[in-house]
């Protein structure tokens, strides 16, 4: 069985690569992810190492890893086959009682291709070829200058597709502020007796930058102190910067800076917050300085070290297993329920666009434009009110 790994080169970063069940290294893969580790974020390492590691080990499992470069569209159906089965066997009647999602097969297909793509270009592995020669999906709708763009026809596609929804569906949410409040409150709440925090004053500002700012949990963990710029008489706000050296793995997503403006409530947080910093970092002799990390560990080793997912991972299970908010909620329902609101109160989308940091305003309107569709739809109900001006007396 292969395995993608966690490694850390010595002097490096971590990053991720694909070993299989002798526990050596699979040449091809790792060749295909050290081209691409500078062009990519590390979670989009570990996506791809993750699905490869699983193509490998359907390889093994069916004894064709020595034909990997030769194999054809067969072998890419059995894989998903293979996946939809619980990663058993290629071949059933019966649907299985817990079969991936469609968008989990899609991500396993689509590093696939990119694999065999990019083989094919440098190595001239002829299996890309096998597989995208599909008819070209339909072109989306263009615009009446469409002609002065520089974009191609649309390409071959894959013969092996993954059947999907037609339509998205709705992003979770965190629906009542009530909801937000008691995750906040589930963190740390004043206490009005000592005139201070009781309970855990980072995570609460943690998820308070996510309630209020709509930004990515890597983008919050990858914080430095100087980047929340207090208002001063003015408005505050937070520069989102990207940087490639965060000891704790967080990036920004596409490497795009942006400011995001933020109300005094949130400014009232953060200066407690840095007090409190202040303090514990004075008590244990370390420096900290404007360009140290914002969100760190406080009372655990490696203390003052920038925060890391999984922390925050745990930190989201321990609030569940005490019911603080919905069953399942994550720290990405912060950022739906951002935009949702946002475009609830009327704000443009290209707003809220430039706010989430979405490269196209397409982006936003896919996953939240139901907001103003319902909004349309719901108006649409007083239908009589609108046509009572047609009605035409005819005497009678």
């Amino acid at each position: 069985m292969a395995h993608s790994l966690a490694v850390r080169p010595a002097n490096g970063r971590r990053t991720w690569t694909v070993v299989d069940e002798k526990y050596r290294t699979v040449a091809p893969v790792e060749d295909w992810l050290e081209a691409h580790r500078q062009l990519w974020s590390p979670n989009t390492v570990r996506g791809y190492a993750t699905s490869l590691a699983q193509w490998w080990t359907f390889l093994e499992q069916r004894d064709e890893t020595g034909r990997w470069g030769d194999l054809g569209v067969p072998a890419v159906a059995g894989f998903l086959s293979w996946l939809r089965n619980g990663r058993t066997v290629e071949h059933t009647l019966v649907d299985p009682e817990q079969a991936p999602e469609a968008g989990t097969l899609e991500a396993r297909l689509a590093a696939l291709i990119s694999f065999y793509r990019w083989q094919e270009a440098v190595s001239s592995v002829p299996v890309a070829g096998r597989l995208m020669r599909g008819a070209p999906r339909r072109a989306p709708a263009r615009g009446l200058l469409a002609h002065l763009d520089a974009r191609t026809a649309p390409a071959p596609s894959s013969l092996v597709r993954v059947r999907r929804q037609r339509h998205r569906g709705r992003p979770p949410l965190l629906l009542l502020l009530s909801e937000i409040q008691a995750i906040l409150d589930g963190c740390a709440m004043p206490d009005a007796t000592l005139g201070e925090w009781a309970g855990n004053l980072r995570d609460r500002l943690l998820f308070a930058l996510l309630a209020e700012t709509g930004m990515r949990l890597g983008e919050a963990l990858g914080l430095r102190i100087c980047d929340f710029v207090m208002g001063r008489g003015s408005t505050p706000y937070v520069e989102i910067v990207p940087r490639e050296d965060n000891t704790n793995g967080a990036r920004v997503k596409m490497m795009r800076p942006r400011r995001v403006y933020v109300g005094c409530d949130l400014e009232r947080l953060f200066a407690d917050y840095l007090t409190h910093l202040a303090c514990r970092a004075a008590v244990f002799g370390i420096e900290v300085d404007a360009g140290s990390p914002l969100l760190v560990n406080l009372e655990r080793p490696p203390l003052l070290a920038a925060l890391r997912e999984g922390t925050v991972r745990d930190k989201v299970s321990a609030l569940r297993k005490k019911r603080i908010g919905p069953a399942s909620w994550t720290p990405h329902w912060f950022r739906h329920s951002h935009a949702t609101a946002l475009l609830l109160a009327g704000t443009p989308e290209w707003v809220v666009s430039r706010r989430l940091g979405h490269a196209h305003v397409q982006t936003t309107l896919d996953l939240y434009g139901w907001v103003r569709e319902d909004e349309a739809l719901r108006a649409a109900a007083n239908w009589k009110s609108y046509i009572s001006a047609w009605q035409v007396d005819d005497g009678r």
